[in-house]
This record gives structure tokens, sequence and C-alpha cells, in this order.
């Protein structure tokens, strides 16, 4: 059976609501937070600022992702002086392209210049991660987030890409790559047999992840037990009296 213990590949919590960051804090095998806008607005997030304060504040010795919010890239600079100044532990999320399909390298380039962490994200394919890893400056911790789940949910393979992914990254000096959209448990110890450096897990994957070690055996019985409860909570029976 896999155990968490054995395995390098960290666990990164993905979410915008501080009470299931702070949970998954507090379980102790989490090693940084991601969070992004489409979860911010899942999770009713109105003041962007206040929430990334208050999260620096409650996790301040792990790494903190905030994503930029505009679309054109001269304001996301600015987003990004903005976020870079949240923190010493703060990743600065920016998608490869903007939704016109541009290219955000020459402000990954930009902002790489000033010394700024970031976490280069909405990446798919093999040429995007070579031309991430080109821009960034190799005296700067950045990471690199590849969409593994959002690949496999497009009914192809990720494996291939995600190792290839891992080469590209290794070959350059302070960029970990980053196993994004987990789908379920196994990607952890998937991701972690090819060797990434990061994965983010959504809330319902961390609390799996507190049971990983049962046995085959445990899990069957406890499955059986979970029926019994709920047919307990019906209340009527099959054989009429």
């Amino acid at each position: 059976m896999g155990k968490l213990k054995d395995v390098n590949v960290k666990i990164y919590a993905d979410g915008a609501v501080i009470q299931d960051m702070l949970a998954a804090y507090k379980t102790g095998f989490v090693s940084g937070f991601t969070t992004n806008p489409s979860l911010m607005k899942k999770a009713g997030v109105t003041d962007y600022v206040a929430f990334a304060e208050k999260v620096v504040k409650a996790i301040p010795d792990l790494p903190l992702s905030f994503e930029v919010f505009s679309d054109d890239f001269e304001t996301m600079e600015k987003e990004a002086e903005k976020i870079h100044a949240l923190g010493k532990n703060v990743f600065i999320k920016i998608p490869i392209t903007n939704t016109k399909g541009e290219s955000s390298i020459p402000l990954i380039k930009r902002l790489e210049d000033k010394g700024y962490s970031l976490n280069v994200t909405a990446i798919f394919t093999t040429e995007q991660v070579e031309e991430t890893v080109a821009a960034l400056n190799p005296e700067v911790e950045n990471i690199v987030s590849v969409f593994a789940g959002r690949i496999a949910d497009s009914g192809v393979d990720p494996i291939p890409y995600m190792k290839k992914a891992v080469e590209i990254c290794h070959a350059k000096k302070n960029v970990q790559l980053l196993w994004a959209s987990t789908r379920e448990v196994f990607n952890v110890f998937e991701a972690d047999r090819i060797g990434v450096d990061i994965i983010t897990c959504p809330p319902a994957v961390i609390e799996k992840l507190k049971h990983v070690g049962k046995t085959l055996e445990q899990l069957s019985l406890e499955t059986v037990i979970g029926f019994h409860q709920d047919i307990k909570k019906l209340g009527f029976s099959i054989l009429s009296e």
C-alpha cells in the first residue's frame, strides 16, 4: 500500500476557503498553497487584497501562490508588483497566455529581471514548458504548473507530457514542476514516481490523503459499514412483514 511518508513530491493545498486552508495547514503534510480566480469566485471572496493579506498572516512560513486578475499585460505587471509586496513567501501566478492567446513570456522576463518568484500557470504543452523555463531567472525560485488533470480530462495520457516537463524543468536551477488540476489521490503517487516536485490537491483529495496507508481489507469493511449505516437511515426493508 502507498504511504505518504514514502513520497518525495511536495503536496500543496489548492483552494480559497481560509478555513479549509488552515485545516490543511494543520495536517502537517502540506508544504504550500495555491489559489486562482475560479477558486476565489467559488469561495465567495469579495476583496482580493484583504483575502491575500489574511492568508499570508495565517500562513507565514509556507509558499503561497496568488494569481493576477487582469487580461492585459501592463495591468498584470502592476498587479504582480502588489502581489509580490504581500510577503517573501508569495509566488505570483501568471497564466502562460491572456484570453487573446497572446504569450505572457515578455512579461515573465520583465518580472524575472526584477527578481520576482513566479508560478507560471495554465500550461498544457511541452512547447509552453520549454519557452517558460527558457524565460526564467535561475537565481530566483520559480514554479511551472502543468495541468495534468485537465490533460487527462481531454482523454490524453498526461504522463508522457509530465515526464518531458520534469526533464525540461530540472535542466535549470531553481525551477520546480507542479502537477496541477489533481483529480484523485493516486495522482500523488504518479507524480512522485516520475519525479514531479509539487502536486496541488483540492480539499477533497487532502481529506482522502489522511486515509492513505489503509489496507484494501480495511477499506472493504469500512465501505460495508458505510452502506449499513445508510440502510439504517433509510428506515425501511426489502421484505415486508
